[in-house]
Formats: structure tokens, C-alpha cells, sequence
């Protein structure tokens, strides 16, 4: 195991200005499509403007798109974030589809791309009074005091009775006490 989240800054997990607490803002504020008119690499970034863009744009009107043509250069995307940070996504000969999922990936995230290591899981403002569940919360107090291995305990658990058992338990109490001859004693004695 690594000693290297030692030298790491540590946090908690905070959504940026409280997100989705009044409404959701999207934290991507401008997409910058980078791209060549000729080179091959280019082609599904090329095909993704021809078809897509401009659903994507009607369908995120928060996020601005630049287009940004270059001279014998890869396709890649700059994304911006409202915190001010960049992501760079190199998009070299990838197809129109799983460009518009990168878009979508990146509009989808916070935009803090730092690393950092946690100090929990979980974060809330409010935490609870009663402390967290765990598996033994409402365990038999009992079970304290037994040492183990206990054959008490290694006994398996005595199921219900299953809704079947009891039908036929009520249709054999109804033989008895009606005590009808069976059809093969009937049968029988006609033969006779």
C-alpha cells in the first residue's frame, strides 16, 4: 500500500455552493471544441458538428460553445468550470457518439478535479444524534454473555409452519374423523 495520500490535502465531500439545494446550476460554463478542416483525427469531431451540436447546444442553452478551428492539429475539448478550473479531453479518432457522451460526462461533473483524500464517505451540516447503524445496533444483549462455540446457538432456527403443511394437516384430521374408505378399498370389494 502507498504512503502517497499522506502528502495529500484532505477534505470533505461538499457540493459546490450547496448544488441542488435550491435548484441545479450546471457548473459548465463554456465548451471549447478544438479541431482540424482536413486532418483525419479530426473526422468524428467534424461529424459531431455536422450532426450534433447544435441539439447539444439547444438542449445545455447555460453552457457557450466555441468552435476552434487549427491547422494539422487533434481534436480535443476544453471544458471550463464555474470554479475557473480546466479539463482538456484529447479526442483523437474518436467517433461523433462517444464525443457527445464526453460532452455529457462533462457537463455532469463539478468541475473540482484537484486530489484530495477524504476524511469520510459522507459529509452532512446536520449530523445525527443518534450515530450511525451499525450491525450489532440491535443485536440480543443476551449474546454478550455467551461463549462461543455454543451448541445453543449452533441449533438451526425453528422454521413456521408453511401454509401447505397446515392444508394438509386439516385434510388428514378430516380423513380421520370422517373416516371415508379409500377408492382402492372400494375397489376391492366390488372385485369380491
Amino acid at each position: 500500500m502507498s504512503n502517497s495520500h499522506l502528502f495529500l490535502k484532505s477534505t470533505f465531500v461538499n457540493a459546490p455552493l450547496q448544488n441542488g439545494v435550491g435548484r441545479y446550476v450546471c457548473q459548465l460554463q463554456r465548451v471549447t471544441l478544438k479541431f482540424c478542416k482536413n486532418h483525419g483525427a479530426s473526422r468524428g469531431m467534424r461529424d459531431f458538428i455536422e450532426s450534433d451540436l447544435v441539439n447539444y447546444a439547444k438542449e445545455n442553452p447555460a453552457t457557450v460553445v466555441y468552435l476552434k478551428p487549427r491547422r494539422h492539429r487533434g481534436a480535443t475539448i476544453v471544458a471550463e468550470y464555474l470554479n475557473g478550473e480546466k479539463q482538456h479531453v484529447d479526442c483523437r479518432n474518436l467517433e461523433g457518439d462517444v464525443i457527445s457522451k464526453w460532452l455529457h460526462l462533462l457537463k455532469t461533473q463539478s468541475g473540482n478535479h484537484e486530489h484530495v483524500r477524504f476524511r469520510k464517505m459522507w459529509h452532512t451540516e446536520h449530523p445525527s444524534i443518534q450515530g450511525p447503524w451499525t450491525p450489532y445496533t440491535f443485536r440480543e444483549p443476551a449474546l454478550n454473555l455467551v461463549e462461543f462455540p455454543s451448541a445453543e446457538q449452533s441449533r438451526p432456527a425453528q422454521l413456521p409452519q408453511t401454509a401447505t403443511d397446515r392444508l394438509l394437516e386439516i385434510f388428514k384430521e378430516q380423513q380421520a374423523l370422517n373416516k371415508q374408505p379409500r377408492i382402492e378399498d372400494l375397489e376391492a370389494n366390488r372385485a369380491k
